[in-house]
């Protein structure tokens, strides 16, 4: 439980900021992490707090025809509700959703996930149920959405992962509470958010810091290209292709891929199974990499992409890479130019210490013009470095130019990354987590040597320090915080200025990323 108002809940210091308009108070925030759901009070279905991933509020009766959770208070007017929602299950006809201005247990404005693919806009009434706006929606079990309720004066709108998909006037009810919603369905709700703007916000930064005196570098984009292709810096340079335009072959052992991957010529690899090694692999230029499955990849040894131009790798899971491995990173750029990382799942594990592994994502050498987009990074120490030596300025300034988006960073320990020379890099709309009680815990996001790191959009969990400038005898470097979300974090560190962003891009709400990329990060979750 964060923060409440009108119920017996635990307040903290915590403050939304909205880019438009005065500022919007927060008067509710539950994400459950406590364990509890203490100021929710219970009316149908069997409601428990469970973990998943990290604890949630879930109802699991399938067979409960209406079974709801009511909070907040009964004189709330213009507001807004937010909330993550995973539907399990559905039992024949079914919805899940959250309801604003709720004035009974059966009269509410509700915004909806059908089981029949569709989300609508409700006013309840009782029985009688009328639709204020709907949209097509494949709604999937199993899958995370964000739901948004706006209610102002008599306009109320919905809004799903960010989009509207209906509003509409009504003046039946002018005040009430929120609530979390099934009809015959099982659910899990997460990360709860009220606050008293009535309008959707379009970049919320909840944060625990003042914020930073900096002055933008560049000012995020009004229009940009959707962010389902290559993005970021890998599009500079001359952009990257892969093995687009060469030919296509499956592989199903370790040997066979280090074959398949040899050489310039390009050459899409599909990587079919996980196979065990203990030798690093060599990647030519002009190469895609491509695991089949969600599953698909390497255990014991990591891919090395020295003096390689062209590269792209998605859907690879590589894990428990030992530093005697040779460069013992799962992921080895040195001398690399033009690469796109793309929904890969990079682990070892945190009980081994410091050095028993070495990196997952470092990128060294003068290497420039890498994305870094979607993967799932999580359970190590030292986790993407980005420069390897403070000596190294002559070859390193001017490059190791690398955006960093949509990545989730669970229980990474420091090195996510930490930055030296290169300027800009670009953090922008990743997911931060770090498990409670976790002891060896160093930092963030680092940025030493006269670097310029970019951080914007992103969602910290429970980190202590979540940008830190200077690094053990490495010298400061640059970086600039913006429109950031911190939970249960501390204060972010920043210093000077940095270099402007060259391409268009698109940032999400900073509130809203935690639930699209733990939703869409890692594997699994691209054609193969």
């Amino acid at each position: 439980m964060l923060a409440a108002a009108g119920a017996l809940l635990t307040t903290v210091a915590m403050t939304a900021v909205m880019t438009t308009g005065a500022a919007a108070a927060t008067l509710f925030s539950d994400d459950f992490n406590d364990g509890n759901a203490d100021g929710w009070s219970k009316s149908g279905g069997d409601w428990s707090v469970v973990t998943d991933g990290t604890p949630t509020y879930q109802q699991g009766k399938a067979d409960s025809e209406l079974a709801r959770v009511f909070a907040g208070d009964t004189g709330w007017t213009s507001y807004g509700v937010q909330a993550r929602v995973k539907p399990l299950s559905f039992n024949g006809t079914g919805l899940v959703g959250i309801a604003a201005r709720s004035t009974s247990a059966t009269k509410m404005y509700r915004l909806a996930l059908t089981s029949a693919n569709r989300a609508e806009l409700q006013v309840v009434n009782g029985s009688s149920i009328t639709v204020l706006g709907s949209a097509a929606l494949t709604v999937s079990t199993g899958t995370w959405y964000t739901l948004r309720i706006d209610a102002s004066g008599s306009t109320i709108r919905g809004y799903v992962n960010g989009t509207q998909i209906g509003s509409g006037s009504d003046s039946a009810y002018s005040a009430g509470r929120i609530v979390l919603v099934t009809v015959y369905a099982t659910a899990r709700f997460d990360d709860v958010v009220v606050d008293s703007s009535g309008t959707t916000p379009t970049t919320a930064a909840p944060t625990t810091a003042a914020p930073t005196t900096a002055a933008p570098t560049t000012a995020p984009p009004t229009t940009a290209p959707p962010q389902t292709g290559v993005s970021g810096w890998a599009t500079q340079g001359g952009g990257t292709t892969g093995g687009s335009g060469g030919g296509t072959v499956t592989v199903t052992s370790a040997s066979a891929l280090t074959s398949a991957v040899s050489g310039d010529s390009a050459q899409t690899v599909r990587v079919s199974g996980n196979f065990s090694c203990s030798t690093e692999i060599r990647v030519g230029s002009n190469k895609t990499i491509l695991g089949v499955g969600s599953g698909s990849g390497l255990t014991g040894c990591g891919l090395n992409l020295r003096d390689a131009h062209n590269i792209i790798i998605r859907n690879m899971q590589i894990s428990k890479v030992q530093a005697s491995t040779g460069n013992g990173d799962a992921l080895h750029l040195d001398n690399t130019t033009n690469v796109w990382l793309d929904h890969n799942d990079l682990s070892s594990d945190t009980t081994h210490g410091t050095d028993y592994y070495d990196g997952l994502i470092d990128i060294t050498h003068a290497s420039n013009y890498i994305t870094v987009s979607w993967n799932k990074v999580h359970d190590h120490v030292k986790c993407s470095l980005v420069g390897h030596s403070d000596s190294n300025s002559s070859e390193d300034t001017g490059k190791l130019k690398v955006t960093y988006h949509h990545n989730y960073f669970s229980n990474c320990f420091q090195r996510n990354p930490r930055v030296r020379f290169g300027n800009p890099v670009h953090v922008y709309n990743n997911y931060y987590y770090l498990s409670p009680g976790t002891s060896d815990y160093s930092y963030g996001i680092a940025t030493t040597c006269n670097a310029g790191v970019l951080v914007e959009g992103n969602y910290f969990e429970n980190e202590p320090d979540p940008t830190h400038v200077g690094e053990g005898s490495s010298p400061n470097g640059n970086l600039v915080q913006r429109n950031n979300y911190f939970v249960n974090s501390g204060t972010p560190e920043t210093n000077g200025s940095v270099a402007s962003i060259p391409y268009s891009y698109t940032l999400d709400s900073a509130s809203g990323v935690k639930a699209s990329v733990t939703a869409g990060a890692g594997t699994g979750h691209i054609s193969t």
